[in-house]
């Protein structure tokens, strides 16, 4: 398959460009929520006009009421709320817990899916019980009680988990806490009682929670596939996740390279443009090679999830791990050469940086995906 956009995809393109340009924008949103303290983080509003373009609703099937498509599409989305750093619960709604309602019964998915496609709800996911993405440690405990289970343990940094009107939960229901075996995913509703948060504002501005559950009591129907079955869903919900990671981070990447080459045609010292320096150009041009080779993988893994390909789940390690390289790289050069003023909250490209901090951290680093892809390949 071709590593660029087919003619829908590259129509799709053109109006995630123009929207998130215009309505997503950095001083519009990213700006406006943080210096009013937003305990949401994000815009209800935006998420809204993003449910009337069809946005929220992509990777939810026909049959459901959402629009069908695959990842690929999502990316495309994704690519341009990093490009505009624009704050908003479409990683973790509509494509992580969105993944995880496809397995998901029909009460669930009646009971949630049409708010997602409406832009009136939003989901989280609780997966991790520690600062780093571990998931194959699982110690959240549901156990039985009468026709449905009682959840008790912790999660950390769940992101827009006090927004969130649903958490998707990973729990143990049997085995040791290494095991593969003996996870089930839950669909916990937000009025939950004996659930509590306490949010943090991450580096980004972003909000997450430590979220506990102190004996929660689930019915049946909370129930997200199979009980003890649900680390195969598990598993497909962080490959998406992980691949819609990398695309946002592509498009954090393209952000601050293009914010910091429009400064190079701009800037002058010493009486000419600094983006005449043939230093500065070698830079600029090796950032450019690194970001299209990430993007292009991004794209590989997209079309290979799309096709249900067995190799997706290795391939969303590689474009997490080098996304995280060419993303690292195009925030430090771009606060690097913007000079001074590169470090002042006055200047956007900072705000490029703290994204792709929380970004990375988020579905696992790049040491993790590293390790991952060596184990996977067998070495």
């Amino acid at each position: 398959m071709p590593l660029y956009h087919d003619e829908d995809q590259a129509m799709l393109a053109d109006t995630a460009t123009s929207f998130m340009a215009e309505e997503g924008n950095i001083q519009k949103q990213l700006r406006h929520w943080r210096d009013r303290d937003c305990k949401d983080g994000f815009g209800h509003g935006l998420w809204k006009q993003m449910a009337e373009m069809g946005f929220t609703g992509m990777l939810v099937g026909e049959d459901d009421g959402g629009l069908g498509m695959g990842h690929v599409e999502a990316g495309i989305v994704l690519e341009e709320i990093g490009r505009n750093l624009t704050p908003s619960p479409f990683l973790t709604s509509s494509v992580l817990a969105a993944t995880a309602l496809k397995h998901g019964s029909n009460d669930l998915k009646g009971r949630y899916l049409p708010g997602l496609i409406e832009g009136e709800s939003v989901f989280a996911v609780a997966i991790d019980e520690t600062a780093k993405h571990r998931p194959s440690r699982i110690t959240t405990k549901a156990e039985k009680s009468g026709n449905g289970f009682k959840l008790s343990g912790s999660k950390s940094f769940v992101i827009h988990g006090a927004s969130a009107d649903m958490l998707v939960v990973a729990a143990r229901t049997s085995g040791s806490d290494e095991d593969d075996d003996g996870i089930t995913l839950f669909a916990v509703p937000k009025d939950a009682a004996n659930m509590s948060h306490d949010a943090v504002r991450l580096v980004d501005s972003s909000m997450a929670t430590h979220t506990k559950f102190d004996g929660v009591e689930l019915d049946g129907d909370a129930v997200i596939g199979e009980v003890d079955g649900g680390r195969e869903i598990l598993n497909a919900m962080l490959t998406a996740g992980r691949v819609g990671s990398a695309a946002e981070g592509v498009g954090v990447a393209r952000g601050a390279m293009d914010m910091t080459v429009d400064y190079l045609k701009q800037r002058k010292q010493f009486g000419q443009l600094i983006g005449e320096f043939q230093a500065l150009q070698h830079r600029a041009a090796h950032l450019y090679s690194e970001v299209e080779i990430a993007r292009a993988v991004v794209i590989k893994t997209q079309q290979l999830l799309d096709a249900g390909s067995e190799r997706a789940e290795l391939m969303s390690s590689v474009a997490k791990a080098k996304v995280a390289k060419a993303a690292g790289l195009a925030v430090k050069e771009g606060v690097q050469m913007h000079g001074g003023i590169g470090m002042t909250d006055e200047y956007d490209i900072g705000l490029y940086m703290k994204r792709d901090r929380a970004l990375q951290e988020f579905l696992g680093d790049q040491y993790f995906h590293a390790n991952r892809v060596a184990e996977m390949s067998g070495y």
